[in-house]
């Protein structure tokens, strides 16, 4: 038995362990191995496009810049691509594909929070993914605020209702904001919880919190512990894995646990089982993946972390992402209100 008369499946099986350099060259021998390179439902280039993805370096083969000008590969491999590769490599490095705007659209779609796409206006799938990618690109290598005056952030609050509010993006802080809100509900004495909810590939959705063994149940926060350890809350809301957008593989079970040490919703010492709970309200803000910020996110923030927290460049999240990352929790919120206040009309 040779190459040419293995089963096309094997042949793909086979073809999937090669790097993309010695698969583009494999894939040009025989019309066979074409044809068997070039089948959208074999697709073998899919895991070794996801291997230079996925490699954590952050450096892809060369010939991956290119990929698009090849008729070998399927047009499917780039919906990964572009929810997966760097912005930098999708700016300056590669040559983009010819994709329909419904191609284009599910990109946006797997990449960014809804809210985003309030940045699509009346441009077309492909300009807003280009657009919001350039801002990506850019908020990651200044302090401009400029397309961005005002970010949203999201509070729960101990009575089942939740506020999106917003503050000035060049002095936004979460953790000056937050600790404003400890000092409205006396609990200013009680060190400040970070919890890394959900990573993506452009931010990261934070969680900031107390933990308390509160003296009466009026304090606690039913919803905060909802949110964070959603199994057995509300099944018909969690229906699998979510993929829109896509987490990140340290997440890649969200809204379930995913083990390997990179799902950071739950403490090291286990706090919340000796009996802690979550008191006042909780703030969820979203970082941008930048350089060191949180790189390595430990278990148990040491305090050059949770300052660089201060330092770091926030996007906004909305009621809409919010409800994109955690849907189980619309039943369970009482009243959403658009601002400050308790959404209270006289």
């Amino acid at each position: 038995m040779t190459l040419q008369t293995l089963p096309v499946e094997l042949l793909a099986e086979i073809f999937s362990e090669l790097d993309l350099e010695s698969l583009i060259k494999v894939a040009y021998l025989s019309r066979r191995l074409r044809a068997v390179a070039s089948d959208p439902s074999l697709n073998p280039w899919r895991h070794p496009i996801l291997r230079n993805l996925q490699n954590g370096s952050g450096t892809y083969e060369q010939c991956l810049s290119h990929l698009s000008v090849r008729s070998i590969v399927p047009r499917q491999n780039w919906i990964e691509i572009f929810t997966l590769a760097s912005p930098r490599f999708l700016l300056f490095e590669s040559t983009l594909p010819n994709l329909k705007s419904s191609e284009w659209e599910e990109c946006f779609r797997r990449r960014f929070l809804p809210g985003w796409s309030k940045w699509k206006k009346d441009s077309s799938w492909k300009e807003a993914f280009m657009k919001v990618l350039y801002r990506v690109w850019h908020r990651n290598r200044s302090s401009c605020t400029s397309d961005e005056s005002w970010t949203k952030y999201i509070v729960l609050n101990r009575s089942g209702s939740a506020n999106e509010l917003e503050s000035s993006s060049r002095t936004f802080n979460p953790l000056a904001i937050f600790h404003a809100m400890k000092l409205q509900n006396n609990l200013a004495h009680l060190p400040t919880q970070i919890r890394l909810v959900l990573d993506l590939k452009d931010v990261r959705i934070l969680a900031l919190g107390v933990l308390d063994l509160p003296r009466t149940s009026l304090n606690v926060n039913p919803n905060a512990y909802t949110f964070l350890r959603p199994s057995g809350f509300g099944p018909s809301s969690i229906s699998g894995r979510m993929s829109h957008p896509r987490p990140s593989p340290s997440h890649r079970n969200y809204p379930m646990f995913t083990p390997g040490g990179g799902d950071r919703r739950w403490s090291a010492d286990d706090t919340e089982a000796e009996g802690m709970q979550w008191v006042g309200g909780l703030m969820y803000d979203s970082l941008y993946v930048m350089g060191h910020f949180f790189s390595n996110f430990p278990r148990g923030l040491p305090p050059e972390l949770i300052d660089d927290i201060g330092n770091g460049q926030f996007a906004s999240f909305t009621w809409q992402d919010f409800l994109a990352v955690a849907p189980w929790m619309e039943e369970r919120i009482s009243q959403i209100i658009h601002g400050q206040g308790l959404g209270i009309h006289l």
